[in-house]
């Protein structure tokens, strides 16, 4: 399963968040990072069904990945 990042856009509800989790463990996937700075996780999610989390209007939703420096 893809890894994806999850974070909720500027003016959402915090309960657009939990809505999200919550549909990623009933859809198969699973968290496996919540970010305390930002509000957002990492959740490893089936690939077949990432475009329900990413056409809510309340999320932003991007694959995980390795960040390097030049």
């Amino acid at each position: 399963m893809p890894t994806i990042n999850v974070s909720l856009k500027d003016g959402a509800a915090a309960d657009q968040l939990d809505a999200a989790k919550k549909q990623v463990t009933d859809q198969g996937g699973k968290i496996v990072n919540e970010f305390k700075l930002i509000k957002g996780f990492t959740a490893e999610f089936p690939e077949d069904k990432v475009h329900t989390l990413s056409s809510n209007e309340h999320l932003n939703v991007e694959n995980d990945g390795k960040v390097t420096t030049q």
